[in-house]
């Protein structure tokens, strides 16, 4: 289907999409969901093998992770955190993230280069290749996280 900006239908086209059946017969699949917990986020949540929530350290961005993890237990689905432009605001979701017991998987800092390279349309590895090896232990941590049944 087709999505118009605005349109309140989300729900239906992110339940079709992950029907797909060369979504269904891959390894990996993301799906991106806005922050929260509204319906969208729900749906792009159910089904999932594991839930990474990515964060910025600011009241705004804790509150919405508080609500997403909150959806998270409901599902059953473990999860970690990923936290973007660290280094600014509080130390709220670090002390969040120790209360309930979620790990924090990676930081990506606050960096002047990273917002550059974003604004121009690159990826976070095509600003900072070094990353790659952070994202390959990401991937590790997490398959293992899922073949032991453990949240990381």
């Amino acid at each position: 289907g087709i999505l118009d900006i605005g349109e309140p239908m989300a729900v239906p086209v992110i339940s079709k999409l992950k029907k797909w059946q060369n979504l269904m017969d891959a390894e990996i699949v993301v799906i991106d969901s806005p922050p929260g917990a509204s319906c969208p986020v729900v749906e792009s949540l159910r089904g999932a093998d594991y839930i990474i929530l990515v964060t910025e350290p600011t009241p705004f961005g804790l509150h919405d992770l508080r609500q997403a993890y909150q959806v998270t237990q409901v599902l059953g689905i473990p999860a970690g955190i990923i936290i973007n432009r660290d280094g600014i605001g509080d130390t709220g979701v670090d002390q969040y993230s120790a209360e309930v017991g979620i790990d924090i998987l990676m930081r990506i800092p606050l960096e002047r280069k990273i917002g550059q390279g974003i604004a121009q349309g690159k990826s976070l590895l095509e600003v900072k290749p070094e990353y790659e090896k952070y994202f390959q232990q990401l991937y590790l941590q997490i398959g293992e996280a899922l073949s032991s049944g453990n949240n990381l």
